[in-house]
């Protein structure tokens, strides 16, 4: 065993990537290439490209320039030019990562494809979709309104379906739907020197080879960028309801999820607000949010949907006997379609509203993991106690159907007591999740962020096998390198610092 895994190690080759000149030499031929109007080396344009102000970890290294195609032909040339110089490239989709995936440790070159945002091709009789990776899914959603369909994924609403294919995301909506991987056929994406692969045909079903559309989904761009995806739709719910539910402490809220799970209503999402958030959106949430006066206590969101109100109300009057063992204190029920989106809006703007308030100087520390359902009291009661312990602005709000939640801690980054205590709560959460046979990321990808943690989850041999992937597929790793796993020991270049 240790002979053939030391053959493995050897078959990782150094990497070395071109200096600042030749990567703007690459630059400059990409702007022969496809146009002036295609590169871009304004300053706050890279900077935006390569900084994050709500992203838990960024990276001191910039790109030399931002590339703007809009076709996998443009895509293919410019990897084309890139490898031929060694320079790497990093995807960006809406740059709304939180664990660093869109920045470049090692500067290179950025290729965003918000211009390639084209639907091209709607087919509502077998539905299904191909788009671009540029598409904003909520923009995607409204175009099929009038057919009864919509893609199922509910993130951040600046999201395009490129990054959420490469994150693996899923949202509000994945207790009922599942995640990105569920909804995607197949894509085509450019490998690092320009070929262009289109993993599989448009049937629902397939049994035709390796299942290479799988490889692409939540590999952060390391292996190919996206220029063109089929996905699967779903049909619009008939009838909807939301209620929101009240409970005196945590442990009650998410007891009370675990009951509602278990007993097999069929609710569409399940979410969780504590204290902390409710408080947030009650002072600083958006008008519609505001209207309604918040009980400042744990709280769970829930969205019931069906073929008919009186079924909706029926999974209702069950879910309020369910949870009545755990105390709830107040419940509210929408009485319309506006009332829905205005109730569902104070578990939509969490995290924006985080970031609104945060002090001058101070980072947010958001961050997720995943257990099994039934531990997922005992590790959110317990990762919210070693917030409150610092003393800082801690808050949980989680997608608690699919055992999934997110702790957000507010801190001074330049105190090195405050980083210290922070880094310390983040790790015992993570360290409490494996121990629970549950994962460092249940659905902000790795990114620069988490690549330790995924160490500790998966170990060694499991990354060995992700990395000898990577090489044969991207073999001098230009490919947003950095992200998921470090690169190939002895490689020269240095990494930027992270922040």
């Amino acid at each position: 065993m240790a002979r053939s895994h030391a053959q493995a190690i050897e078959g990782l080759r150094p990497v070395q990537y071109a200096d600042k000149k030749g990567m703007l030499l690459a630059a400059a031929e990409i702007q022969d290439t496809l146009g002036e109007d295609k590169v871009s080396y304004d300053s706050e344009d890279i900077e935006r490209h390569g900084f994050s102000d709500w992203s838990t970890s960024n990276s001191t290294g910039r790109a030399v320039a931002i590339v703007y195609p809009r076709t996998t032909e443009d895509v293919s040339k410019i990897a084309s030019i890139c490898y031929s110089r060694s320079v790497p490239m990093v995807p960006f989709g809406a740059g709304s990562s939180i664990e660093g995936s869109f920045s470049s440790p090692y500067s290179g070159i950025v290729i965003d494809l918000a211009y390639m945002d084209k639907i091209v091709a709607f087919h509502p009789d077998d539905m299904d979709v191909v788009v671009q990776p540029g598409v904003n899914w909520v923009d995607l959603n409204k175009s099929m309104q009038c057919e009864g369909l919509f893609l199922p994924l509910d993130p951040s609403p600046t999201a395009t379906i490129g990054g959420m294919i490469s994150t693996n995301c899923s949202g509000t909506n994945a207790f009922r739907y599942g995640t990105m991987k569920d909804w995607v056929i197949n894509v085509t994406a450019v490998l690092a020197d320009g070929r262009v692969i289109k993993t599989r045909r448009r049937p629902r079903k397939n049994s035709a080879g390796y299942n290479l559309t799988s490889l692409f989904v939540g590999a952060e761009g390391t292996l190919g960028i996206i220029t063109e995806v089929t996905l699967k739709l779903a049909v619009v719910p008939k009838e909807t309801g939301v209620v929101v539910v009240s409970f005196s402490t945590i442990k009650d809220a998410a007891s009370a999820a675990t009951k509602i799970i278990r007993s097999g209503v069929q609710l569409a999402a399940m979410e969780l607000m504590d204290d902390v958030q409710m408080q947030v959106v009650n002072r600083h949430g958006s008008e519609a949010v505001r209207k309604t006066k918040w009980d400042e206590t744990p709280t769970l969101f829930l969205k019931f949907s069906g073929l008919s109100k009186e079924g909706i109300q029926g999974d209702i009057s069950l879910m309020k006997e369910l949870v009545r063992p755990y105390s709830p204190t107040k419940y509210f029920a929408a009485k319309g379609k506006q009332e829905e989106a205005d109730l569902w809006s104070a578990r939509k703007e969490a995290l924006w509203t985080m970031t609104s308030i945060k002090p001058e100087g101070h980072a947010l520390w958001s961050t997720d993991v995943a257990v099994p359902i039934s531990r997922l009291a005992e590790i959110i009661e317990l990762s919210k106690q070693d917030g409150e312990k610092l003393g800082f602005f801690t808050s949980i709000v989680g997608h608690v159907g699919d055992g999934n939640f997110h702790e957000a801690l507010m801190y001074n980054p330049s105190d090195p007591k405050h980083r210290a205590g922070v880094e310390e709560a983040v790790h015992r959460m993570i360290a409490r999740a494996l121990e629970m046979e549950g994962t460092v990321s249940g659905e902000h990808a790795i990114g620069i962020g988490k690549m330790d943690c995924l160490f500790d989850e998966l170990g060694p041999d499991t990354i060995l096998a992700m990395k000898l992937l990577k090489q044969a597929i991207d073999p001098k790793w230009l490919l947003n390198p950095g992200k998921i796993f470090g690169l190939p020991d002895h490689s020269e270049p240095v990494a930027a610092k992270l922040l």
